[in-house]
């Protein structure tokens, strides 16, 4: 006899405890720098509640109470939308410029990242698209080819923004979903070996992306330059320690280490509460990934099994890489640490996705 589960409460409590991090972390690693940039100390930590926190927790609700399957019919149309608005950062008066990249869309007093809405729609799109090629995904080309030019598309948008840590997730995310389609694994292959060709490529072809690459190759390379935010990150997490400098004893979030309260935060909490407190963090993402592909496991049908296996792979592979980026394992990237960074645009849709994959959990079906 079967029966309908409840929705999944350690992954609930799992994004909850991620999110009072972020709180704590943003009003500790940010209170200076607003002080300093804004001439009010609780700037970011209002902006977060205001432009993230709230509006996502609401979309949260709202998602985790409609069947997934709905959402099916709407895919086409949501992922149209978001190429749209990726296209709209490049238009004057529209798109807004910070530090050399266009990645920013504003409305009046509304300010997100289309890439962030991307991600969601891309998954939501591939789930729909790859269910309905699950029996022709071997095929050369009616599988991988089309796969590719979807790719393609948005991630010609993403990286003339330029952005090339939200291009690794998207990529990383969709062979995570291809692989469970179905597809041969010489195709899978194929494409991995065009996504390291292409990478090759964007690395060369941007004096800035080689000097990233040249930093992570040799850490003391240029470290007053193309290194300084590496160099300062990895002091930030060395003089941690074992048990941190405690809460709010931060020496590098005063103007020594960039972007204190986004990219660059798992420093901070690094510095602050030790390396104790990072291992904190990784164990609570890897309890989320384990919900999360438990949930996809367990899944009604394929197209949850798709959306599951790509919203958890988006959540844990951007962590991955803000984590490795900061700590030096990795070439350095701009990407938020999923729910604590600062950034409401990324904090809404990952929540969204998240009341959706509690949506599936509910809809799954248990002996």
């Amino acid at each position: 006899m079967f029966k309908k589960k409840q929705q999944d409460y350690i992954l609930l409590s799992v994004v909850f405890i991620l999110l009072l991090v972020g709180i704590i972390m943003i009003s500790s690693a940010g209170a200076f720098y607003a002080e300093h940039r804004f001439e009010d100390q609780y700037f970011f930590l209002k902006r977060q509640f205001l432009s993230g926190l709230i509006p996502g927790l609401i979309i949260m609700l709202i998602l985790g109470n409609i069947d997934y399957r709905k959402l099916r019919k709407f895919s086409v149309l949501f992922f149209l939308i978001s190429l749209a608005l990726l296209v709209m950062v490049f238009i004057g008066g529209i798109g807004r410029e910070l530090y050399g990249a266009k990645r920013w869309i504003q409305f009046g007093f509304i300010n997100f990242q289309p890439s962030e809405v991307f991600k969601l729609a891309l998954v939501l799109y591939l789930a729909s698209w790859l269910e309905s090629k699950k029996h022709k995904m071997s095929d050369f080309f009616e599988g991988l080819v089309p796969f590719i030019i979807i790719l393609s598309i948005g991630g010609f948008l993403i990286i003339k923004q330029p952005d090339m840590g939200t291009l690794g997730i998207i990529l990383i995310t969709s062979i995570a979903m291809y692989f469970i389609s179905g597809s041969k694994l010489s195709h899978l292959g194929a494409f991995i070996l065009f996504g390291l060709g292409t990478l090759f490529f964007l690395i060369k072809s941007a004096p800035y992306r080689f000097q990233r690459f040249l930093v992570f190759i040799n850490p003391g390379f240029d470290p007053k330059g193309a290194g300084y935010q590496v160099t300062q990150a990895l002091l930030a997490v060395g003089s941690g320690g074992i048990f941190g400098v405690g809460l709010g004893h931060s020496r590098q979030k005063f103007n020594y280490l960039p972007e204190p309260v986004g990219d660059s935060i798992f420093a901070i909490i690094g510095e602050e509460f030790g390396l104790l407190g990072c291992l904190v963090i990784i164990t609570l993402f890897l309890i989320l990934a384990f919900r999360g592909y438990k949930i996809a496991k367990n899944a009604p049908d394929d197209y949850g099994k798709m959306i599951a296996v790509g919203i958890t792979s988006w959540i844990i592979f951007q962590a991955l890489i803000n984590i490795m980026a900061i700590i030096g394992l990795i070439p350095l990237t701009g990407v938020p640490l999923p729910f604590i960074s600062y950034g409401g645009s990324s904090l809404v849709f990952l929540l969204a996705g998240i009341g959706i994959l509690l949506n599936i959990s509910k809809q799954s079906k248990i002996n």
